[in-house]
């Protein structure tokens, strides 16, 4: 669900305020705003003074300002969802470098680490057809080899082993 404010008497016509609001609605679904719409364009196409008028994007929304007034639109972003190979791995030398318990962004080895070449470190995921709403972050890495997989690190060599190797739809939440 969408919710917008508006607060004091906008810049802007409400001519235009629904023009704007008409092509954010409308593309967000997509997800292509920015691609579509940049601020700029946005701005340019209904302000004589581009200047006078500030647009703030976010994640979770967009801030139009004009003088003293402010409309917000919070529009929902749908989280990506790729289809993944999954491992798994446990802190035992011949799965691991020199240093089993350390993982390659520093941190100790826990549950809700996984290892990933393709993810960024600090990324958030989930994989609700396995784990539910767990939250897993990605903290290691993995050999070369193995890139275009997900391993997901257990405390023990035999969970690692009973978990295997497995396919599912992976949420990138951030």
């Amino acid at each position: 669900m969408r919710k917008i404010t508006k607060i004091a008497n906008f810049c802007l016509s409400k001519a235009k305020i629904l023009a704007i609001l008409f092509i954010f609605v409308f593309s967000a679904s997509t997800q292509e705003v920015a691609v579509a719409w940049s601020s700029r364009d946005i701005i340019e196409l209904f302000s004589k003074s581009a200047d006078d008028i500030w647009l703030s994007e976010s994640k979770n929304g967009l801030l139009l300002t004009g003088q003293s007034s402010i409309l917000a639109l919070n529009i929902p972003i749908t989280p990506k969802t790729t289809r993944a190979v999954l491992t798994a791995y446990s802190s035992t030398p011949d799965q691991t470098d020199d240093t089993p318990f350390i993982t390659a962004s520093g941190t100790r080895t826990r549950d809700g680490v996984v290892a990933s070449n393709l993810l960024a470190f600090g990324t958030k995921i989930q994989i609700p057809e396995i784990f539910g709403d767990k939250i897993f972050t990605v903290e290691d890495r993995m050999a070369k080899k193995h890139d275009g997989k997900i391993d997901i690190w257990f405390s023990e060599r035999r969970l690692a082993k009973k978990f295997g190797k497995q396919e599912a739809d992976v949420i990138i939440l951030e």
